[in-house]
């Protein structure tokens, strides 16, 4: 799910991996893309990473970690809950994170994955 101001209906799921990683930065309008996960142990973050993105969980730490500590970069922001990841992801511009289908509501707009 992205926020309402993002106007992409629709990414190739390397694209989609590659915002994930935190190396794209931008949507293709200039708008900065603001990352939210759930924790690595939740169980959404686990099947969106390996359904969606096709890498395990530990693999993006791997790749979140390496930019901190090397200074070139940054980790997503984490949330603690489904209901967070929606409230954050309503109220920041340019974001994107992931829901459980139940949580859909006409407040956001959903990503389709090419």
């Amino acid at each position: 799910m992205i926020h309402p101001d993002v106007k992409e209906e629709s990414v190739s799921a390397n694209l989609l991996r590659a915002i994930f990683s935190m190396r794209v930065k931008n949507w293709p309008n200039g708008m900065l893309i603001k990352v939210f996960v759930l924790a690595d142990e939740d169980h959404l973050h686990h099947d969106f990473s390996k359904d969606k993105l096709n890498v395990f969980p530990y693999q993006l730490r791997q790749v979140w970690d390496r930019l901190v500590f090397s200074g070139t970069g940054q980790a997503p922001t984490k949330v603690s809950s489904s209901d967070e990841m929606l409230v954050k992801v309503v109220n920041t511009p340019g974001a994107v994170g992931y829901i459980e289908t139940a949580y859909i509501n006409d407040n956001i707009h959903i990503l389709q994955i090419k």
